[in-house]
């Protein structure tokens, strides 16, 4: 059993407070990582607020990168000291999900040790939820093997902790998700750290024009930044106009949703062309959307979910890595601000800005 401090949030209308916690041994499938960076991601906004309610409490944080200190006696292909990325994606390998390489909706992460019990107690006893799995607002974590993936250990900390979930879920919503061909039309409604990297996953995919959409100007300008052939600020002026003149009135091959708007959603089904594919990332948080059946079968369009980039992080982040590494993936970049674990509260309050990109606690 280890003390480490962590960020507990103790309730949905109050800060989260850094207090002193037991966090348990590796058992023989797990890895526990010392934090050296943690990313801050829209959804741990939403958990904190308690936008999908959650057991209290908690640690969030799930855009992890450290140092292995401990594997447990069954683990192979990590070791202590090596430099790693640790995802929210926990996953058993072997069952039919798995196998069909959606390992982000394995049907057997539940029975797994961590699933079933949280590694993490208070001073007093009480245990402390294991925040999306992995609980990254701290000075370490223990996950499941399968969390965990080595990198090189040149890369910085503070820009691999990125790749954990906002590159993957965005880019991987583009290149696996959606599968986009060279010389295809593509939208990005929700220009944030995901979106963002759906932008670069558009462009890596070879899209022919790469439109940006949100109602945040600094977003926007950030989305050009990163690729954007276009942008269209939808508060002032029609998307499906502009779409309209772009495409010669054709509409788009593909529109990624990472907003977590239902608005959203129904705005793509105006963009997207018929044989197109809407792909939702983004997690509106209970909201319906209205969809036409009728419009969808007779246009021919698919509406297809995209669970974290439908990410396969063995083999997907070192190849991420890789196009870092030849100059066609921005880390760094997305790196807006620093903040140390003590300061929290001011590092959520951060993320909340319009113009924030990544915010990254360094514990």
């Amino acid at each position: 059993m280890a003390l480490i401090r962590a960020g507990v949030c103790r309730s949905f209308d109050a800060p989260v407070a850094v207090e002193e916690v037991e966090l348990r041994d590796a058992g023989p499938s797990e890895v526990a990582v010392r934090v050296v960076a943690c990313a801050i991601c829209h959804t741990d906004l939403s958990l904190v607020d308690g936008v999908w309610g959650g057991e209290l409490p908690a640690v969030y944080g799930h855009e992890v990168a450290g140092i292995v200190d401990e594997v447990g006696a069954g683990v192979v292909g990590a070791a202590p000291g090596d430099h790693v990325v640790v995802t929210l994606v926990r996953f058993c390998g072997g069952c039919a999900l798995c196998l069909r390489g959606l390992p982000a909706l394995c049907e057997r992460k539940g029975d797994l040790p961590l699933s079933r019990s949280s590694p993490l107690r208070s001073a007093r006893g009480e245990p402390i939820d294991q925040g999306l799995r992995t609980a990254g607002f701290a000075e370490r974590v223990l996950v499941h093997h399968s969390q965990v993936v080595p990198i090189p250990p040149d890369l910085p900390l503070d820009a691999a902790s990125v790749l954990g979930c906002g590159v993957v879920t965005g880019v991987g919503a583009v290149l696996r998700t959606a599968a986009i061909e060279p010389g295809s039309t593509v939208a990005v409604i929700g220009t944030g750290g995901v979106g963002l990297n759906a932008v670069q996953g558009a462009v890596i995919a070879g899209a022919s024009l790469v439109l940006a959409v949100d109602v945040v100007a600094a977003k926007l300008d950030a989305a050009r930044a990163f690729g954007a052939s276009h942008t269209v600020d939808s508060a002032a002026e029609d998307p499906a106009a502009v779409v309209a003149e772009l495409t010669g009135g054709r509409g788009l091959d593909a529109v990624v949703v990472t907003a977590g708007s239902a608005p959203a959603v129904e705005q793509a089904l105006t963009l997207v062309a018929d044989g197109g594919a809407v792909v939702l990332a983004g997690m509106p948080g209970g909201a319906r959307a209205s969809i036409d059946p009728e419009d969808v079968a007779h246009r021919g369009l698919r509406i297809v979910g995209s669970k974290v980039g439908s990410t396969r992080p063995h083999l997907d982040i070192p190849a991420f890595v890789a196009l870092h590494r030849a100059g066609r993936l921005k880390l760094e970049e997305l790196v807006s601000a620093r903040f140390t674990l003590d300061e929290i509260d001011t590092a959520l309050a951060a993320a909340r800005q319009p113009d924030a990109l990544r915010v990254v606690i360094a514990p």
